[in-house]
């Protein structure tokens, strides 16, 4: 293998597994990379699923028009040829997150993934960036005669120790370096306990960690003794203690080790503090989201709908601004207070002028949704077998509404009643549209007896360049037909 091929195999590796880490993580995603070897290489790029597409004249402006970047050239003396001593923070491009560095054996590194509407934080996001620019330099550094091809699998599993990097950074940058609080143990707790059933029940409540200094500035409902306090690796038993705390304002207090008792007061000082939510849960420094839990794995998604559909039906409607964006909150309220409490619920959305008569419970008087009361009179009565629906005019017109049809192709039977009655529904009926939450299932939108998706599958464009390219072929370069 010569040395050029070689190097491509690492960028090659590296993306691959980058790439797949970042999907798990934050679903479908790409990954791009500019680099320059030597301080007097060209800069080239490496993007074959075209993310970077429609920011050149951005990269023009930074790395073309200006020399900038090629001039800032660290001292590496005495750092060993692996180590990564300069970060290149991200660049703040839309629709992008990037993060990079500079080390001896690739002068230059910039890496590019996408930003997800739906992330909680895009800290772990740029920590695993960093890190991939680190195994690049690592592989570079080694030459073909040690490269052992494992930089891909490291990056694939890098989820953890990506919101543990994170978590740290916020740490130092609060608390300073010399802190006793352990994130890798917390992290496996937060795991172990959200994958512990309690009766068949799984775990609701909070759970703080504060640093062993601030916990005594903390003023306790209850406090165990010192001897009795269970440790936090004893998911069992923390499991059990969070009853304790379910549906309240009251919270387990840890210092990361064990648990030191209940309290209800608010944490001033850095605190991480995870919410177990039945299923899935959030992890925040400080009130600020970090990522969320599930599956015995962390993720950035915030584990809301997102309705990206119902905006492009409603944007498609002849409705004025001002009622589309009511509608859309309307909604959007409804949805997520039953992504919330966790039950299933279906809304019929009804764009006629004159409202459909559906069979169910109706009112003597239609309820404006736009008034607080009746939106929260709404969010209740969603948790009543059959649907809610709601007019164009805003108004809430009946709820506990059966929805009739006849059997159409496409239905799916692992999907239960609740769905595939949507499809007949909306298979017969032109202008409304359904949307149904499902207690273990994404929000599904559907109009005209089919399941919306605005998620795409990306695939690189026709004539995409498998490697890499040098920054001005691909800035000029030609599409083929």
């Amino acid at each position: 293998m010569d040395e050029d091929s070689f190097k491509n195999l690492c960028l090659f590796d590296t993306l691959v597994g980058l790439e797949e880490g970042l999907s798990h993580f934050s679903g479908p995603s790409r990954v791009a990379v500019i680099y320059a070897e030597k301080p007097e290489s060209p800069l080239r790029v490496y993007d074959p699923k075209n993310l970077l597409q429609g920011h050149e004249p951005k990269f023009k402006e930074l790395y073309v028009d200006s020399d900038l970047w090629r001039t800032r050239e660290p001292d590496f003396s005495g750092k060993g040829i692996y180590g990564i001593t300069y970060p290149e923070k991200n660049l703040g491009l839309a629709g992008l997150i990037s993060q990079g560095a500079r080390s001896r054996a690739v002068f230059y590194q910039m890496w590019f993934t996408e930003h997800h509407p739906d992330m909680c934080s895009i800290g772990p996001t740029e920590r695993w960036l960093e890190h991939a620019a680190g195994r690049l330099s690592h592989d570079f550094a080694n030459q073909r005669d040690l490269y052992t091809g494992i930089s891909g699998r490291f990056l694939r599993e890098y989820a953890t120790h990506a919101v543990r990097d994170f978590i740290v950074d916020e740490m130092n940058i609060i608390l300073g370096w010399d802190t006793p609080l352990r994130i890798y143990p917390i992290l496996e707790a937060v795991i172990g306990i959200s994958g512990t059933s309690e009766e068949g029940a799984w775990p609701r409540g909070e759970v703080v960690f504060v640093e062993s200094s601030s916990i005594e500035q903390l003023s306790f409902m209850a406090k165990f003794p010192s001897r009795e306090q269970p440790k936090i690796a004893n998911f069992k038993h923390v499991r059990k203690l969070l009853l304790s705390v379910e549906n309240s304002n009251r919270r387990l207090v840890s210092d990361g080790r064990m648990i030191v008792g209940i309290a209800t007061q608010a944490v001033d000082a850095f605190c991480i503090s995870v919410m177990f939510k039945r299923g899935h849960g959030f992890l925040k420094v400080n009130d600020n989201l970090v990522c969320s839990f599930s599956g015995g794995d962390f993720h950035s998604t915030t584990n809301r709908a997102k309705l990206f559909e119902v905006e492009e039906i409603l944007l498609e409607s002849t409705l004025d601004s001002e009622s589309e964006n009511q509608l859309f909150k309307i909604i959007s309220a409804i949805v997520h207070y039953g992504e919330e409490e966790e039950f299933g619920c279906t809304l019929v959305v009804d764009m006629n002028d004159a409202p459909l008569e559906l069979p169910g419970q109706r009112f003597e008087h239609p309820l404006d949704l736009r008034e607080k009361r009746y939106l929260e009179l709404a969010q209740a009565m969603a948790r009543v077998d059959g649907a809610l629906h709601i007019g164009a005019d805003l108004n809430l017109h009946g709820f506990a509404c059966l929805l009739d049809g006849h059997a159409i192709p496409g239905e799916d039977r692992s999907r239960g009643a609740r769905f595939n009655s949507a499809l007949r529904f909306s298979a017969e009926h032109e202008k409304i549209f359904v949307v149904v939450v499902s207690v273990d299932r994404p929000v599904s939108v559907i109009q005209g007896g089919v399941q919306l998706s605005s998620r795409c599958e990306v695939k690189p464009f026709p004539g995409t360049h498998v490697g890499s390219l040098k920054m001005e072929q691909w800035l000029y370069r030609q599409e083929e037909p």
